[in-house]
């Protein structure tokens, strides 16, 4: 701890940990009138499940929030901090906390969701610039190849290694913050193992499997989301080619909403 009272430090990161808990792809779907997102799709609580609801506003504030509450407790730390001994420790706990509390949420009874946002949200209260290259390779990834899971593994691993190649550059490291980063990107790991083990096999092509991700980038909007939301729960396996010969054949009804 940084403080000479460690009251302090442990009560920003207690803080830091009830904030990450509020699980707000299930509150914003609650307010909206929406399904909660844990009983269809993926079943995480988060904004990609959240879209598969239709709902691109609902969507789009969780994944808002849910940056935002990792990024508050952290940026509070880093801007108001050291007058009361909460220093680059207490900064580096606050954003682990922060994420954890997404992950394993107290008041959702520990079951949350996969943390990318959050994390993203941690690392921009970390750096606004680590944020935006975290960022920046997220989008690079899924343009390219269409998997948001993939962009977030990709991501989430790359942030402690531009952090290291940084230093001294666009900030001065931390041991603490990068010790923080780090065991965010195995939690991630850790918490993308199923699609780790999916993009496997299609790798290998043992697996066809449904691309759900590929049908959403590819611009096919709510009636995208319709017909994504048909195929999950058809009990069929559908491929991405099913998803698009769906959309297709049921175009002219649904309309293409972008």
């Amino acid at each position: 701890m940084d403080a000479s009272n460690p009251f302090l430090p442990l009560l920003a990161v207690v803080l830091a940990y009830l904030v990450g808990s509020l699980s707000f792809a299930v509150i914003v779907s609650r307010v909206l009138g929406l399904n909660d997102p844990r009983t269809y799709g993926s079943k995480n609580p988060g904004a990609t499940n959240v879209l598969r609801s239709g709902s691109k506003p609902a969507a789009i504030a969780t994944l808002l929030l849910d940056g935002a509450k990792g990024w508050l407790p952290v940026m509070l730390v880093a801007r108001f901090g050291a007058p009361y001994g909460l220093l680059e420790g207490t900064l580096a706990l606050v954003g682990l906390a922060a994420f954890l509390g997404h992950l394993f949420p107290v008041f959702f009874r520990f079951k949350g969701g996969k943390g990318v946002a959050t994390a993203l949200g941690v690392l921009l209260g970390f750096s606004s610039i680590l944020g935006l290259a975290a960022a920046a390779s997220w989008l690079v990834i899924a343009f390219f190849f269409r998997y948001s899971s993939l962009a977030s593994l990709v991501a989430c691993v790359f942030a402690p290694v531009y952090y290291i190649f940084g230093d001294g550059v666009a900030w001065y490291m931390d041991k603490s913050v990068l010790l923080s980063m780090s065991v965010m990107a195995l939690l991630l790991v850790w918490r993308h193992a199923e699609n780790i083990n999916r993009l496997i096999k299609r790798a290998s092509g043992g697996e066809e499997g449904t691309n759900y991700e590929e049908i959403v980038y590819e611009g096919y909007g709510t009636a995208g989301v319709a017909i994504m939301v048909r195929a999950m729960t058809d009990n069929r396996n559908r491929t991405a080619a099913d998803i698009r010969h769906l959309f297709n054949k049921h175009g002219g009804s649904l309309g293409q909403t972008g």
